[in-house]
């Protein structure tokens, strides 16, 4: 596949105040260690990959095609694979399939292909997600975050109902409660509120709440962030105006107290 075939776009998020991301404050308290391996014929969308999951804070490996992933995979098992389709030898499918022999590791397929049939056939053999070519970098960064947290080796916190002085947040109903009443929260209201209590005592700065939550889908003011506390507030808090559970640390960002 000649390197004219993709077209790899190159912006990304950047932060005012030079946030660490979620994903690497996470590896630094080793609480995660996600390791991806990146397989794809083209140098350079190896090298814009590999340097946007190393900034996002992954540990990151490549191959150039089929064969010298299957040995890379054996050496130091990752925790996805990135796989293009279409590579020299030893194809997408094919190395693909010899993966999941022994190993349910998450894999996401890249191609240039555009066409339904190639989706589905990557989809049908078992992969977890599938990008077309040309992406943007940060998509890929995002969808990787998005199937780890479901992967069952991810990680993810437990999915059992959360409590804190006077509420209830269900993540699988998506409801909460606060003091016996049920409170109507937006879906993204919700996603904010779930991640910080699922977090408790642990601040995240805007930007970082920004990607994790918004993902690659948001080129916004980070002031949405505040937006959207402060409508939690009114809803969850007893006095908006003197916090209990949803605290600014002036500064830095916000921590849920349960």
């Amino acid at each position: 596949m000649s390197s004219s075939s993709t077209t790899v776009a190159t912006r990304t998020l950047r932060g005012p105040y030079g946030r660490k991301t979620l994903v690497r404050r996470l590896v630094e308290n080793g609480i995660v260690n996600p390791r991806v391996l990146v397989v794809d014929d083209e140098p350079i969308v190896r090298d814009v990959l590999t340097r946007y999951l190393s900034r996002g804070g992954f540990q990151v490996d490549s191959a150039e095609d089929g064969e010298a992933a299957l040995e890379r995979f054996t050496a130091a098992p990752p925790d996805l694979v990135l796989l293009d389709l279409m590579l020299p030898g030893v194809d997408g499918v094919e190395v693909f399939t010899r993966i999941r022999e022994d190993h349910d590791t998450p894999v996401i397929m890249l191609t240039a292909r555009g066409e339904e049939t190639d989706r589905v056939v990557g989809l049908e053999i078992g992969a977890d997600d599938y990008i077309t070519k040309p992406f943007s970098p940060r998509e890929v960064v995002a969808r990787v975050r998005a199937v780890l947290r479901r992967s069952p080796a991810g990680g993810r916190p437990d999915d059992g109902p959360l409590t804190f002085d006077g509420g209830e947040i269900d993540p699988a109903a998506r409801t909460v409660t606060v003091e016996g009443r049920l409170i109507g929260l937006t879906p993204k209201e919700f996603d904010l509120l779930l991640f910080l209590a699922q977090h408790p005592g642990q601040v995240f700065g805007r930007v970082e709440l920004l990607e994790e939550l918004w993902d690659f889908a948001f080129d916004g003011d980070p002031a949405t962030v505040t937006v959207h506390v402060r409508r939690l507030r009114e809803k969850v808090e007893r006095d908006p105006s003197r916090p209990r559970h949803l605290i600014t640390v002036w500064g830095a960002g916000y921590r849920f107290d349960p």
